[in-house]
């Protein structure tokens, strides 16, 4: 198996015809009209996120909603303390340093699980407890 680091080495060697192939034989796409220089550096991320992993879920969403413009979320951070009144009772949410999410006497995954605890129903956690706003056209 090659290593990463070879075959990033290798990418430097290929030629634009060559750097066009490997592109559709590692993404199956059709290749994007770019220079072979950039096009190299973006076959050098698809070769580290195939073997390294990809960008995590919380990075994607960020760069979705950075692209469409609609939303900014902000992330729940340690030592946070979110305050939201729901139905006439008080809710208070704490993220401690250890990042844990604790609401209720208990600890929870998300926040989202916490505002689907309090409304019954299927919410975005930051956008019940007020994390995610919309952008200013």
């Amino acid at each position: 198996m090659i290593e990463v680091a070879d075959e990033l080495a290798r990418l430097a060697t290929l030629s634009p015809a060559e750097l066009r192939e490997t592109w559709v034989k590692l993404c199956g796409d059709p290749v994007p009209n770019v220079s072979p220089k950039l096009l190299r550096l973006a076959l050098g991320w698809e070769v580290q996120a195939r073997r390294l992993g990809g960008l995590s879920r919380e990075t994607v969403r960020t760069l979705d909603q950075l692209a469409r413009g609609a939303t900014k979320t902000a992330p729940a951070s340690a030592g946070m303390r979110l305050v939201r009144e729901w139905q006439g009772r008080l809710h208070v949410v704490t993220v401690g340093e250890d990042r844990i999410i604790r609401w209720d006497e208990r600890e929870w995954k998300s926040l989202s699980e916490v505002a689907r605890a309090i409304t019954g129903t299927r919410w975005s956690g930051p956008a019940f407890f007020g994390l995610k706003k919309k952008v200013a056209a």
